[in-house]
């Protein structure tokens, strides 16, 4: 039987994920993809699915999310993103919950990271908690591109149910995404009029090194655990420097 939910998912040039995806989420009754005009075949793959697939222009993870929820036919969302796949497990506990109570407005879904073939269970990877699943009426998402953030105006629960994440394809892949996610903090970083420090830039990355590493234990996942912990600290590098350098740039003038 179908669940009263809308799953809302994002995508762009996800043909190797898109179906598994999909697949993972046949539970809820309604299911949104907005695709920010791929150039692959994965709107062709989701329409497989779901006859309410949207293409759109993208203007940041958070608007559309926005976006996508806005969609929705049911109260209650549930938020996925293509490398993601909801487990057995989890719909088997959604499906138990009584959604038409207003004592809870959203829940906490944990996340099992897969990196470089193997589950990382440490280094802050892992449970990960995130607000997936909510009633949309009392859920707004924040600016605070890249990552995409939702206030909920309610209470939480947590559930035990994971989602299975599979973060990268491999290092390249990995690096193209800081690439990409450190120039939208860094600009994120000046439109908030934040001041550069060379001491952020100095101490953060041995820093985020540090405390994945070691606080966090990353070194109990091996070889996946200090790159994971490497590049973390090399990311949170960039984005500075980038920063620095827009901080260096005369304004265009028209």
């Amino acid at each position: 039987m179908k669940l009263p939910v809308t799953a809302c998912i994002i995508t762009y040039n996800e043909e190797h994920n898109i179906r598994d995806c999909l697949r993972s989420v046949e539970w809820a009754d309604e299911v949104v993809v907005v695709d920010s005009h791929s150039k692959d075949r994965t709107v062709e793959i989701a329409r497989e699915f779901t006859d309410k697939v949207v293409r759109r222009e993208w203007n940041g993870i958070n608007d559309q999310r926005r976006f996508a929820q806005d969609q929705a036919g049911h109260e209650w969302v549930f938020n996925l993103d293509a490398d993601e796949r909801a487990s057995a497990e989890l719909a088997r506990e959604i499906a138990s919950l009584d959604l038409e109570s207003r004592d809870i407005d959203g829940y906490l879904v944990p996340r099992r990271a897969f990196y470089l073939g193997r589950w990382i269970k440490h280094g802050g990877w892992y449970p990960d908690y995130k607000l997936r699943l909510y009633r949309k009426a009392k859920a707004r998402f924040l600016d605070n591109d890249p990552h995409d953030t939702v206030e909920l105006d309610g209470r939480t629960a947590r559930l035990s149910g994971e989602i299975e994440h599979y973060t990268y394809r491999d290092i390249s892949d990995q690096l193209a995404q800081i690439q990409k996610f450190s120039t939208t903090r860094a600009e994120q970083f000046m439109r908030s009029g934040r001041k550069f420090s060379y001491l952020q830039l100095l101490f953060r990355p041995p820093w985020k090194f540090f405390n994945t590493y070691i606080l966090r234990l990353g070194l109990l996942d091996g070889m996946a655990g200090l790159i994971i912990s490497a590049l973390s600290a090399y990311h949170v590098f960039v984005t500075w420097a980038k920063f620095w350098e827009l901080t260096r740039k005369p304004e265009v003038k028209e």
